[in-house]
């Protein structure tokens, strides 16, 4: 195949998957799952192209590179002030029942493949290993599908989603990478791979830190010609986060996702255009990354799998998933049952148990071909059953916060992160015109300015003599973020 075809077929594939997924949101299913459905169309003999590729290290190292972004992006994303109220249940979620959601469903693949109606006989090791590698709730999915869903939910759930989706990957990567070399090295202890989890740890979290500061500092420290440069600069840091980490022996997943949290919650030149154009490279990579991997999958021999693949997948969801989450959040009171049962649901399987699943793959690992094959199943399970029911299961739960349009912003204003000001928008009643219709005889907040009016469908520029109606929609700005609004609502 020429370079041309290539870029060709890549042209087209990109573009069939955005028009596929735009159809797709409109019946509610994820766009994750339709760039995977599409990668395996397209890689299909008998009614797709034939574009089937065979090569699980190009696969893994585009996962690596997309899943690099995609946790440094969502890092970035998660706020100090928002995760700090379920901090210790996110993290507890991320360790703990990563461990519980292998131990419980890698017994169960074992038990179920010593009966003769099973395709599959695993070892105890490898059953666990097949646990492993889907263990972990998938941050592209949980990201793309609760941001794109715009549901508000109750008791901080979205922050503990959020939280545990973007440190639970560092967490199945260890186990599996610990079960591999088990697996391959009769020699290796215990104490050595717990040794190894406490290294990877610990050295991921100080390189992650470390350099989440330095990026900090020199986002806001180098004057750069032109802006864009200054994303690309971030890009790079992403990339040297992750190889330093893993070269070093850390964990680079966990490095990314920590510098993006300490780069998020930080003030720096041209956040917003940062922020864009990370939103816009996570978008690319996850289209990318579900494509190759739809392209790598073997359809003829993934129907010999859906079965036991069907069946596995129904213990996770229905017990295994909900077992781990009720034991690890059993300690926090303050945590009610619908909001456990709903973190249950949203166990999504995704991209990343599949990349996790080509390890032992590229490992050489007996039965690894049915581990890729049952993970795949398993993860276009998880996104059609789970991926498209969160929002009917939130409301079942009565966990959706009612929308209050009064807050929702219909200028589509953003201020510079530099910039020391803050827009606020009110809509008038005729109450507060009783006594004043005009700006100029209104009280306002000191250092604060209207710059735009909204009446109906028309955007005005105001002027001290405008007269007010009631509906009216103010957009103001303010030099104080602490503000108060003078004008009562």
């Amino acid at each position: 195949m020429t370079a041309d075809s290539i870029i060709l077929i890549g042209g087209i594939l990109i573009f069939v998957s955005i028009l596929v997924g735009k159809a797709g949101s409109r019946f509610g299913i994820p766009s994750l799952l339709m760039f995977l459905l599409v990668g395996i169309f397209f890689g299909s003999e008998e009614v797709g192209m034939g574009l089937h590729f065979y090569n699980a290290k190009i696969a893994q190292l585009i996962g690596m590179v997309a899943l690099s972004i995609i946790l440094f992006s969502g890092g970035m994303d998660t706020q100090f002030k928002d995760i700090k109220p379920v901090l210790w249940q996110g993290i507890a979620l991320s360790t703990v029942g990563v461990l519980l959601t292998t131990l419980f469903t890698g017994l169960f693949i074992f038990w179920i493949s010593g009966f003769n109606f099973t395709p599959i006989y695993m070892p105890l090791a490898t059953s666990l290993l097949l646990a492993a590698t889907m263990s972990s709730t998938d941050s592209a999915s949980v990201f793309n599908i609760l941001r794109s869903q715009k549901i508000q939910l109750k008791y901080n759930i979205k922050s503990t989603l959020e939280l545990e989706s973007g440190s639970n990957d560092p967490m199945a990567y260890m186990l599996t990478i610990a079960l591999i070399q088990y697996i391959t090295s009769a020699s290796l202890g215990i104490g050595s791979v717990i040794w190894s989890f406490i290294m990877q740890f610990a050295i991921g979290g100080l390189v992650g830190f470390i350099i989440g500061k330095v990026a900090v500092h020199l986002i806001n420290r180098m004057h750069l010609s032109i802006p864009s440069l200054y994303s690309l600069m971030l890009l790079s840091l992403i990339f040297f986060t992750f190889a330093i980490t893993d070269i070093i022996g850390g964990n680079g997943y966990l490095a990314v996702y920590i510098a993006g949290i300490i780069v998020g919650n930080k003030k720096i030149v041209y956040k917003k255009e940062i922020t864009r154009f990370l939103d816009g490279m996570t978008t690319l990579v996850q289209l990318i990354m579900f494509l190759s991997l739809g392209l790598l999958v073997n359809p003829e021999e993934m129907i010999h799998v859906i079965p036991i693949a069907v069946l596995i997948g129904i213990f996770m969801i229905m017990v295994g998933r909900p077992a781990s989450v009720f034991l690890t959040l059993l300690p926090f009171k303050n945590v009610n049952i619908r909001s456990k049962l709903f973190v249950s649901w949203v166990g999504l399987r995704g991209a990343v148990p599949i990349i996790f699943a080509t390890y032992p793959v590229v490992a050489g690992i007996e039965f690894s071909d049915q581990i890729f094959n049952i993970v795949f199943v398993i993860t276009l399970m998880s996104l059609i059953v789970q991926g498209m029911s969160i929002t009917s299961i939130a409301k079942m739960l009565h966990l959706i916060k009612p929308e209050d349009e009064s807050k929702k912003s219909i200028f589509g204003m953003e201020l510079p992160e530099e910039i020391n000001a803050v827009l606020q928008e009110l809509t008038l009643t005729k109450e507060q015109l009783e006594q004043a219709n005009q700006l100029k005889d209104m009280t306002l907040p000191p250092k604060t300015l209207v710059i735009m009016v909204k009446r109906e469908d028309k955007f005005l520029v105001p002027n001290g003599t405008m007269e007010l109606l009631a509906g009216d929609r103010l957009l103001m700005i303010s030099e104080d973020d602490e503000h108060q609004v003078l004008i009562s609502e």
